[in-house]
């Protein structure tokens, strides 16, 4: 597997300038069409207008790209036989030389390959309400990946205050970005605490530094939750889920389908403004991870 940038992407590296990593699974397969498309676009300009570069990672024809734009984006984005990668199938998808959308873990490992420090998605992964077992590779990775991952919190879909329990047992620091609570993905308020909250991306850069400087493995997770004019209400967040829950179980989908089935059905559910609400915060999140990727830039 070689490791490839993007035009946009490897004249940033070549100046100095800060970068965003963004997942490619999210475009591929997470969003429906034509809104995939509309979230890249508003994740691009949102890093762009704080003074950083954008820099969706993906595996093509076998190699790590950063920086997927130009016919390869648009090949992902309608969905041309683009398989979804988390990290354990990244030396597979290489050796066979296929297209692979990364989910959070494989965009993770792509960020150590590639000696990326700031990474931004929508929501991560964790443990799943049913089964018990199933829990979500991004754990994991997020023990191992010294990265500020931002983010909404986990999908409304999961078990949040187990996952919250993993990421203690895992050692990644949980900091809320003007808030004290782990955020839902699409509702704000969850009664879970984080590990501490922070107010600026000044304190967020310095936090990861001191992080990196212990030698800690483990990536910074940055939670900031939906403004509350765009927000889902909790109660009606938790029916579309169990509802979607029983969805699936009559469907018989599990593993790596699990997610975007569930998703699909609370997005029915609430009528399409839990994909308004996705749209929002990919978008948020991506404008934070920007100004934590210039004071990082800036220290450096």
């Amino acid at each position: 597997m070689q490791l490839r940038w993007g035009r946009e992407a490897a004249a940033a590296r070549a100046a100095g300038l800060a970068i965003v990593a963004l997942e490619s699974s999210v475009l591929a397969q997470g969003l429906p069409i034509p809104s995939n498309r509309e979230a890249d676009r508003r994740m691009r300009a949102a890093i762009h207008a704080k003074g950083a570069v954008p820099a969706v990672t993906a595996i093509v024809s076998g190699d790590l790209m950063v920086g997927l734009d130009g016919d390869d984006l648009d090949r992902f984005l309608r969905r041309d036989g683009v398989a979804k990668v988390s990290a354990r199938d990244l030396p597979l998808i290489a050796v066979r030389q296929g297209d692979g959308a990364t989910t959070v873990a494989a965009t993770l490992a792509c960020c150590v390959a590639a000696g990326l420090d700031v990474f931004a998605t929508g929501g991560i992964g964790g443990v799943h309400r049913e089964p018990a077992f199933d829990e979500s590779a991004d754990l994991a990775e997020l023990g191992r990946s010294s990265v500020v991952v931002v983010c909404a919190g986990a999908k409304s879909i999961l078990d949040l205050p187990a996952t919250l329990e993993r990421l203690e047992s895992l050692g990644v620091t949980v900091l809320g970005y003007r808030t004290n609570e782990f955020p839902g993905f699409f509702t704000s308020s969850t009664g879970l605490g984080v590990s501490s909250r922070v107010d600026s991306a000044a304190e967020i850069a310095a936090v990861f530094t001191a992080s990196r400087s212990l030698g800690r493995p483990s990536a910074l997770l940055v939670v900031q939750p939906l403004p509350s004019a765009v927000a889902l209400d909790d109660e009606l967040v938790e029916r579309a889920v169990q509802s979607a829950l029983v969805e699936a179980r009559v469907a018989g989908v599990r593993g790596a389908g699990l997610t975007p089935f569930l998703l699909a059905a609370v997005e029915r559910a609430t009528g399409g403004r839990s994909l308004q609400a996705n749209l929002a915060l990919l978008e948020q999140n991506a404008a934070l991870a920007a100004e934590v990727a210039v004071c990082l830039a800036a220290s450096a």
